[in-house]
C-alpha cells in the first residue's frame, strides 16, 4: 500500500463507517462558521512573505462551550500546550502531561469511531484485540518521543507534529494539520490565515466543506499549503491516520479515499514505529467531479 493511484474502496468503506459514527463532529454553519475569502497566492520556496487574500480570520464563529464540554475535545485541548515549539529542544514530559496523554487515549477509545478502527485493524492482523495492548500501540505511535533534529535530544512526536505544529531552527514551520489548534491559535493572533488553495478555477471550496487546503502563517512563519479536516472530532483524525499508518510498512504512504463527498489522498510519513506526519490532501471538493 505504498502508493494508490485509484480509490481504495475497502479503506473508503471503513472510513465512511467511521464518518457516520463521528457523533462529535461539529456542524458547519451551526457549531462553527468559516470565512474563506480570497484564493491564496504563490509562495516561493524558503520565503516567509505571502500576499494576504484574507483580511479576516478563517473562523468567524466556534461554539466554545460545546468545544470545551465534549469529552474528547476537552482532553485534546489540554495536550496542546505540552510541547516545546522548536525542534532541537528536548521535550521534558511531566507526570501531569503523561496523565493527560493517557486520559486523552482513554477518552477516544470509548468512542464508536475508535472502536470501529480497532475492529478493522484486528481483522487485518495489525492490532491485538486486547484494548490495553491497542492503547500501548497508539501511545507509541502518537506520543513516544523521538529525534526529529539529530543535534538535540528527543524533541518531537507524532502528536506534536500533526496536531500542535513545530518549527525548525526558528525558520521553517512544520505540521499543524488540526482545525482546533488552528482556531485556538488564530484567537491568540498567532495564526494569520492568508486564503484558500484550490486545485483549479473549477474547484473552489465552500463554507460547508470538512476538508480544506489553506495558506497561513504561524508566529510569522509561512505555510504555503496546509491541509486539514475542519469540524471533525479528534478521535476521527486519530483513527483515520492510525489505520493508514498501521496498514503500511512503507516510509511514505499515499492512499486515495472517498469519504462522504470528499475525494482526498491520506498522506502518512513513518518515523520508525511512530508517525512522522499525517494529513489529508484534498483532490476535489466538487461532488460532481467524483
Amino acid at each position: 500500500m505504498a502508493r494508490s493511484q485509484g480509490i481504495n474502496k475497502e479503506l473508503s468503506n471503513v472510513m465512511n463507517e467511521m464518518w457516520k459514527l463521528d457523533v462529535n463532529r461539529m456542524r458547519p454553519g451551526i457549531d462553527y462558521k468559516i470565512n474563506l475569502q480570497g484564493k491564496a497566492g504563490f509562495v516561493s520556496e524558503g520565503s516567509n512573505h505571502a500576499r494576504d487574500s484574507a483580511r479576516a480570520p478563517l473562523f468567524s464563529y466556534v461554539n466554545d462551550d460545546k468545544l470545551k464540554s465534549m469529552d474528547t475535545y476537552a482532553h485534546f485541548i489540554k495536550l496542546l500546550d505540552n510541547y516545546e515549539t522548536s525542534t532541537g529542544v528536548a521535550e521534558q514530559v511531566t507526570k501531569e502531561e503523561l496523565q493527560e496523554n493517557n486520559l486523552f487515549l482513554d477518552a477516544i477509545l470509548k468512542t464508536e469511531v475508535m472502536k470501529c478502527a480497532h475492529r478493522y485493524l484486528v481483522s487485518k492482523g495489525r492490532a491485538q484485540s486486547d484494548q490495553a495492548q491497542f492503547k500501548r500501540q497508539l501511545y507509541d505511535m502518537w506520543f513516544k518521543l523521538y529525534h526529529r533534529d539529530r543535534n538535540g535530544g528527543e524533541d518531537s512526536c507524532g502528536f506534536e507534529h500533526v496536531f500542535v505544529g513545530e518549527t525548525k531552527y526558528g525558520k521553517e514551520f512544520m505540521g499543524l494539520h488540526n482545525w482546533v489548534q488552528f482556531y485556538l491559535q488564530e484567537k491568540l493572533s498567532h495564526v494569520d490565515y492568508k486564503g484558500y488553495k484550490a486545485r483549479d478555477k473549477k474547484d473552489t471550496p465552500d463554507e460547508d466543506d470538512h476538508v480544506l487546503n489553506l495558506q497561513f502563517s504561524w508566529n510569522g512563519l509561512i505555510k504555503p499549503v496546509g491541509s486539514c479536516f475542519i469540524g471533525v472530532s479528534p478521535e476521527f483524525e486519530v483513527a483515520l491516520f492510525t489505520i493508514v499508518f498501521l496498514l503500511s510498512d512503507e516510509r511514505v504512504t499515499n492512499v486515495t479515499v472517498k469519504v462522504d463527498e470528499y475525494l482526498m489522498v491520506i498522506v502518512v510519513y513513518r518515523h520508525g514505529r511512530s508517525i512522522g506526519t499525517s494529513y489529508p490532501k484534498m483532490i476535489s471538493s466538487n461532488n460532481r467531479d467524483l
